[in-house]
């Protein structure tokens, strides 16, 4: 299964979809502003902006992103830092009639109908973003944490108007490993008096992983909830394994293995035979948007730094127990210590789960939000869109600092960042962060 903070070509750029016009760009730095795109009628809703922040001494690793500003009042609303793409994006891809005819359609519950989100390109290698330094292009866990804070520090010199802005910290799958690391370091950065002070507030994750143990543990658990395996089969592995499914019998993996981990509801596709109805399906098509060189020319591509456009970054990507690789080290395994040690600060948390996500189960998050010790708030019950059960939510708190924690129930279909969530994420999350945003 491959982790989302990982893929060559991350999401934010897929739901974009930004062919932009032709710029003049800079070495360094470089940004430009896109008034209209290619299979959007008319103006865009909402201002875009997409660039380079060089990152390095020599500013060897060249970072891609794009920035979009709120459409309600950017210059109050908060600043998301968004690593890897999700169900935040303005614009998303109509593939009824491709690949002869892709257009754009409006995400009418965008965050970005409300916040300020910078959508980066990370590491090196992923999307857009290059290096121009063979040792500038191996990277790693701890390398991403230090980039990702040097280089919003950048970006926010660069737009100082944004200082004042709530800034939270946002990942996604594998992102949820560094999310919370960085999101300490900004803190820790203020504390130390480091320069700009950034106006932080706290973090949001999506399906996050963070301990390579229990989020992959947590999969017999999970699956024995969902009835993929009998009680005969878990009491067994709960008698046998003393806690320890990460490398159970074989009798558990024979009623898992052609599960899809993504979405235990959907066909688990041949990837060499792949039909409409697989999410794969729609990958190819998105490879040959981000191939075409018109539409690299419009989206102020450098040319020459970066070869083919793929999916994902096989010599990247992450699958559990896989070694490092030669471009990249796995490590941290857990990012639990950091939530702790942001359990001291003035912080708010959202952390939201897709119920029939098997990559990194619910279950697995509920057991590390539970060794945190935080007091609850208010307990488990339901939330509505459209007076309908969409899924549950439960909060914590601690002195300043507090983290709401939801499952998102799935209606159909829809893809955030290879995870489905729901038919209504983009109006759920919209309301937990809209609620996170303004309740004290």
């Amino acid at each position: 299964m491959e982790m989302e903070s990982l893929r060559l070509k991350s999401f934010s750029l897929l739901l974009l979809l930004l062919a932009l016009q032709s710029h003049t760009i800079t070495p360094s730095n470089s940004k430009s502003i896109v008034s209209s795109l290619p299979g959007y009628p008319g103006q865009l809703p909402f201002k875009l902006e997409t660039g380079y922040v060089g990152i390095g001494e020599k500013e060897e690793a060249q970072f891609f992103y794009y920035f979009v500003e709120s459409e309600r009042n950017p210059d109050e609303d908060p600043l998301i830092f968004y690593l890897t793409g999700g169900p935040g994006c303005p614009l998303s891809f109509n593939f009824d009639n491709a690949p002869e005819n892709i257009t754009l359609t409006s995400n009418p519950n965008s965050w970005t109908k409300m916040a300020n989100v910078i959508f980066v390109d990370m590491p090196a290698g992923a999307g857009f973003s290059y290096a121009t330094t063979k040792e500038a292009s191996i990277s790693s866990d701890s390398i991403v944490v230090k980039q990702a804070n040097d280089f919003l520090r950048k970006f926010l010199i660069d737009h100082p108007k944004f200082l004042k802005n709530p800034l939270y910290i946002t990942g996604i799958s594998y992102m949820g490993i560094v999310t919370p690391i960085i999101t300490l370091e900004v803190y820790n950065a203020n504390e130390r008096g480091d320069q700009p002070a950034l106006n932080v507030q706290g973090y949001i994750l999506c399906s996050p992983l963070t301990d390579k143990f229990m989020d992959f543990n947590s999969r017999v658990e999970y699956a024995h909830r969902m009835a993929l395996i009998s009680d005969d089969i878990y009491y067994s592995a709960k008698q046998n394994c003393r806690g320890n499914y990460v490398d159970i019998d074989d009798t558990t993996n024979s009623c898992t293995n052609d599960i899809n981990m993504e979405h235990i509801l959907e066909p688990l596709c041949n990837k060499s035979d792949l039909k409409p109805y697989c999410r794969e399906y729609y990958y190819n098509f998105a490879a040959d948007w981000a191939n075409d060189k018109a539409v690299q020319q419009a989206l102020n591509i450098r040319q020459g730094t970066i070869g083919k456009w793929e999916f994902f970054n096989t010599t990247m990507h992450y699958t559990e127990g896989k070694n490092d690789t030669f471009c990249y080290a796995y490590d941290i395994s857990s990012s639990f210590s950091y939530h702790k040690k942001l359990v001291s600060k003035k912080c708010r948390a959202l952390i939201f789960s897709g119920d029939h996500d098997m990559t990194f189960p619910y279950v697995g998050i509920e057991q590390w939000i539970a060794a945190l010790g935080i007091a609850v708030a208010s307990p488990w019950e339901p939330f509505y869109v459209d007076d309908q059960v969409a899924g549950y939510e439960m909060t914590y708190a601690q002195n300043t600092y507090s983290m709401t924690f939801a499952t998102v129930k799935l209606l159909k279909k829809l893809y955030v960042s290879g995870h489905v969530l729901s038919a209504n994420v983009r109006v759920v999350v919209g309301q937990f962060v809209s609620v996170l945003f303004y309740v004290v």
